[in-house]
C-alpha cells in the first residue's frame, strides 16, 4: 500500500537518506526509531510528501504522488494521509469538535457532514463530553486524542505519526499506544510511526532502525 524506492535526500552537502527502500501493507503498523539527526523526521515528511526526495519514488495505494500537479497533490495529501505530531498543532481558538473538523471542510464536506462525523470519532475516543472545550480546557492526553481524530476524518490510506507520545505522560502515552492498535483492528488502519518510545517501538508488527541513511528491519 505503500512503498519507497531508492530515496534520496540531501541538505547542501550533508546526505540525510542514502536510498531508502520501504514497503508498509494496508493494516501493518511500522515504528522507525534511531538517534537524534538520523533522518527519521525527513524520511517522514518525504513519505508524507511534505518534501520531495532528490532521487526515488514513492508510491502510497498506486499512486506516486509527486507525480501529481501542486493542487491535485494537495487533495491527495488531504484525502490519503494523515499527520499526528508530537505537539498536537491544535488551533486554540477552535473547539475540540472543531478543530477535528478540519481536513474534512477542506475535503469539501459540508459543516454538518464534517461535525457528524467529527462527533463519531471523538465518541469513539471518550471524549464525547469534551467537544466543545478548547485546546487549552483539554489535558495533554485529551488534545493528542482530538489531533488522532482529526487524522482520521478522512478515512486516510496511512496515518504518519512523529514522536506521537514524546510529550505525555507514561499512562496518557500507554494509552495512546494501545489506541493505535484498537484503531488497526477497527478501521484497519496503516500506520507509520517515528517513536523514542520503546515500549511502542517494539510492539508494532515491524521495527524499522534508521543507521547511517539506511533502514535496518528488526
Amino acid at each position: 500500500m505503500l512503498k519507497a524506492i531508492g530515496l534520496t535526500k540531501s541538505y547542501g552537502a550533508l546526505k540525510i537518506l542514502k536510498g531508502i527502500d520501504l514497503e508498509v501493507h494496508q493494516g501493518e503498523i511500522i515504528s522507525i526509531v534511531g538517534s537524534s539527526g538520523a533522518g527519521k523526521t525527513t524520511l517522514l515528511q518525504l513519505l508524507g510528501t511534505l518534501e520531495k526526495p532528490d532521487y526515488g519514488t514513492v508510491e502510497i495505494n498506486g499512486i506516486n504522488p509527486f507525480s501529481l500537479s501542486q493542487r491535485k497533490l494537495s487533495e491527495f495529501r488531504n484525502t490519503q494521509i494523515g499527520f499526528i505530531f508530537q505537539f498536537h498543532q491544535l488551533l486554540p481558538e477552535f473547539t475540540a469538535l472543531e478543530n477535528a473538523c478540519l481536513p474534512a471542510l477542506i475535503k469539501g464536506l459540508s459543516l454538518s457532514d464534517a461535525k457528524k462525523e467529527a462527533r463519531k470519532l471523538l465518541a469513539m475516543l471518550g471524549l464525547s463530553s469534551r467537544e466543545d472545550h478548547k485546546p487549552s480546557e483539554l489535558s495533554g492526553g485529551e488534545q493528542q486524542r482530538v489531533a488522532v481524530a482529526r487524522s482520521l476524518i478522512n478515512r486516510p490510506k496511512v496515518i504518519f505519526a512523529d514522536e506521537p507520545s514524546g510529550n505525555l505522560d507514561s499512562q496518557n502515552s500507554e494509552e495512546l499506544h494501545k489506541l493505535f492498535f484498537d484503531l488497526r483492528t477497527e478501521f484497519n488502519q496503516t500506520f507509520v510511526i517515528i517513536t523514542h518510545n520503546e515500549v511502542l517501538a517494539n510492539m508494532a508488527d515491524k521495527k524499522l532502525v534508521m543507521a547511517d541513511g539506511n533502514l535496518v528491519t528488526f
